[in-house]
């Protein structure tokens, strides 16, 4: 293997991480911690290593999982193109063969989004939802369209090459993790740019299909959803998920001053607001009410 070839690694689980087959695919993940379990799912073109410093803030009171989708990190590769639809599938599998009984799932962008997925389709999985700025709560219209066209291009061009590739994904890159506690991350996610292009440029194309669409599911979320949103997101906009997020039978949203990824680029801010939703989660996966208490509950006034 090429040192080019395992740039991708320097994002993914950290040795030494814990391996098992699923879905077909070598997945990798770290696993610390004991207690109820928090699975943590990357954006795409990140991996595992995302989670490391909110491992590091819940750890030991909490069990933290945090897996490489295929073709990230340390896993291997799939004959399967990333999507939502595939990674809610090698979840869902990955949960049956570490039979952890119901999990939180912590995802961000199309982890956030395959969580909703599996949570529609197999609420015994799953505890609590803390979904990021997840894909596929706004409608497919003519500007999301062109600009899913858009980003997929820019991609495309990253998988067949482009000289001038690297230098504007690293500006892309600082518009998507802003804050300097995301600064390491962000170096390791540039520097594995061109190994990492074409899974980038899939899953893009993914976004663009009917199947990439999740407002129908919202209103069927059995669990708690906590919503962590990085409002300062140029691509995954607040205003544009609202109409969604207000469908979502049980949820709470925070707001946080980053650009994609609050566990990144807020790690502190994000860790203490994710325990304070844990500890609302009675033993049967089913959530206590605060909205009482909780001025930042917003159920369907989000």
């Amino acid at each position: 293997m090429t040192k080019h070839a395992t740039r991708r690694m320097a994002c993914g689980a950290t040795a030494p991480w814990r391996e098992t087959t699923a879905a077909g695919v070598r997945l990798a993940y770290d696993d610390r911690g004991e207690g109820r379990p928090l699975v943590c799912l990357h954006a795409i073109g990140h991996g595992a290593r995302d989670f490391e410093a909110f491992a590091g803030a819940l750890v030991p009171a909490h069990r933290v999982i945090a897996l490489d989708w295929p073709g990230h990190g340390a896993s291997g590769g799939d004959d399967v193109p990333p999507s939502a639809v595939r990674y809610a599938a090698v979840l869902e599998a990955f949960l049956e063969r570490l039979a952890l009984g119901p999990a939180v799932l912590v995802g961000n962008s199309i982890g956030g989004a395959a969580a909703i997925r599996l949570a529609a389709a197999r609420p015994d999985l799953v505890a609590g939802l803390v979904l990021e700025n997840p894909g596929g709560l706004d409608r497919l219209d003519a500007l999301a369209r062109r600009v899913i066209g858009l980003t997929a291009a820019f991609f495309a061009a990253g998988a067949r090459g482009a000289r001038w590739f690297p230098a504007a994904f690293a500006a892309y890159y600082r518009m998507i993790l802003q804050r300097a506690p995301a600064a390491a991350q962000r170096g390791r996610i540039v520097a594995a740019g061109r190994e990492i292009a074409p899974l980038l440029r899939d899953a893009w194309t993914s976004f663009g299909l009917p199947d990439a669409d999740l407002r129908d599911l919202a209103p069927t979320l059995a669990p708690p959803v906590l919503f962590a949103w990085a409002t300062r997101d140029q691509i995954v906009q607040l205003r544009r998920a609202l109409p969604t997020i207000r469908r979502v039978p049980q949820a709470r949203l925070e707001r946080f001053p980053a650009g994609h990824a609050p566990h990144l680029e807020t790690p502190d801010a994000f860790a203490a607001a994710v325990a304070r939703f844990v500890a609302t989660l009675t033993n049967d996966g089913r959530g206590r009410d605060t909205r009482r208490s909780s001025p930042e509950w917003s159920g369907t006034r989000a």
